[in-house]
C-alpha cells in the first residue's frame, strides 16, 4: 500500500504543490544530514535541527506546475512572522516572530519537457537567515537574490554552515 500511494504521489516528474515541499526536504535532507536533523511534521515551526538548537526553515518553488499554466510561475515565498509555534507537535509557545534561525529557499527553475521535481540538480537554494528578511509577508525571488546567492544542491551543506556560522552558531 505504501509503494502504491508513493508511486501515485512521486512516480511523475512533476509533484503537486502540496506533496512538492516534501520533495523539496528530502533533497535538502540528503545535503545536510547528519549534521541536521530533518525535524518537520504536521504544525513544525521548522524543518531541520542542529544538535546545538540551531533551526532552519524550508520554503519551495517551482518554475512548471502539475497542471498547465502556459508560463513559468513566479516564485512568491510566505516568510510571514507567527504568532507562535507548537513544540513537539503537542505544546503552543506564544512567541511572535519567526521560529527558525535560517531560511532556505528552494527554487526549481527547470520550466519545459525535461523539468522533474524529483531531480536534485534542477533545484537552485537560496540560504538567508532569519534576522536578514524583511518585515513583510511574503517574499519574491528578485528581493530574496539581492539577500544572497543561489547555489546547486552540491553547494547546499558549504552555503549552510558559512551562513549559520555567521549567526554565532
Amino acid at each position: 500500500m505504501i509503494a502504491k500511494v508513493s508511486q501515485v504521489a512521486f512516480g511523475k516528474p512533476l509533484v503537486t504543490n502540496v506533496l512538492r515541499g516534501h520533495v523539496a526536504e528530502a533533497i535538502i535532507a540528503l545535503a545536510l544530514e547528519p549534521e541536521w536533523r530533518w525535524s518537520s511534521a504536521d504544525y513544525a515551526g521548522w524543518d531541520f535541527e542542529r544538535s546545538d538548537g540551531l533551526r532552519l526553515e524550508v520554503k519551495q518553488s517551482a518554475a512548471m506546475q502539475s497542471w498547465s499554466t502556459g508560463k513559468p510561475s513566479k516564485a512568491i515565498f510566505d516568510v510571514a512572522a507567527r504568532t507562535g509555534y507548537w513544540e513537539s507537535g503537542t505544546r503552543w509557545i506564544a512567541q511572535p516572530g519567526r521560529p527558525a534561525h535560517l531560511y532556505v529557499f528552494a527554487h526549481h527553475c527547470t520550466y519545459g519537457d525535461d523539468a522533474d521535481h524529483r531531480d536534485p540538480t534542477q533545484w537552485q537554494f537560496y540560504v538567508v537567515p532569519s534576522q536578514a528578511l524583511p518585515d513583510v509577508k511574503k517574499l519574491g525571488l528578485a528581493t530574496i537574490s539581492t539577500l544572497t546567492s543561489a547555489v546547486p544542491v552540491t553547494a547546499l551543506a558549504d552555503k549552510v554552515r558559512v551562513t549559520a556560522s555567521s549567526l554565532g552558531g
